[in-house]
């Protein structure tokens, strides 16, 4: 019995599985936003501009939602429970903070000329980062959950498991939406 248990202990659980296949799939889908950015980058019609300020702050916003959720998870596993409800929420807000940041950027573009059915760099901008927004606020569902269950008067397990997956796809975005930045600003 002592045999089967540390084997089932080296497996990977099924929600962790599922969730590396999922960023694999999103990672490719990026490679593959980026790829055809680069691709149509090289035509005659091209228009280069500066991104808007605001999606370098909400890069440090995102950095700092990525590290509350780091010490949110090391808090679980401690039993700190309150100050793991302290620290979910407000990797919660941060990430609605982070998206609001996108919105006033997409409103940023709009207002320089640059809008969704402008120049097609300007569209991809607009295709790159909201589908990498739309990410975040998929994972913002996720911390809302997580927030949901902390606060709940009755609890049935202590299982690190869901606030892992949602750590690392919180790790995730916040490496994907570093990458996009970098890629953007240099490949203009």
């Amino acid at each position: 019995m002592d045999t089967m248990t540390l084997e089932q202990r080296k497996k990977i659980h099924p929600h962790k599985y599922s969730l590396w296949i999922a960023m694999g799939s999103i990672t490719m889908m990026f490679i593959g936003f980026t790829s055809a950015y680069i691709v149509k980058r090289s035509q005659a019609n091209w228009l280069a501009f500066e991104l808007p300020h605001i999606f370098w702050i909400s890069t440090a916003v995102i950095l700092t939602s990525s590290l509350t959720i780091h010490l949110a998870l090391k808090q679980f596993k401690e039993r700190n429970m309150q100050r793991y409800k302290q620290l979910i929420t407000l990797t919660a807000v941060l990430g609605v903070v982070f998206a609001a940041c996108q919105w006033i950027g997409f409103s940023q573009l709009k207002s320089a000329g640059l809008p969704l059915n402008g120049p097609v760099s300007a569209s991809f901008i607009y295709v790159i980062v909201g589908v990498h927004m739309l990410h975040v606020l998929g994972g913002v569902v996720a911390l809302l959950v997580m927030f949901g269950r902390a606060y709940r008067t009755r609890v049935r397990t202590y299982s690190p498991v869901p606030i892992e997956v949602a750590a690392t796809y919180w790790h995730f975005v916040d490496v994907l939406w570093i990458y996009l930045l970098i890629f953007l600003s240099i490949a203009r």
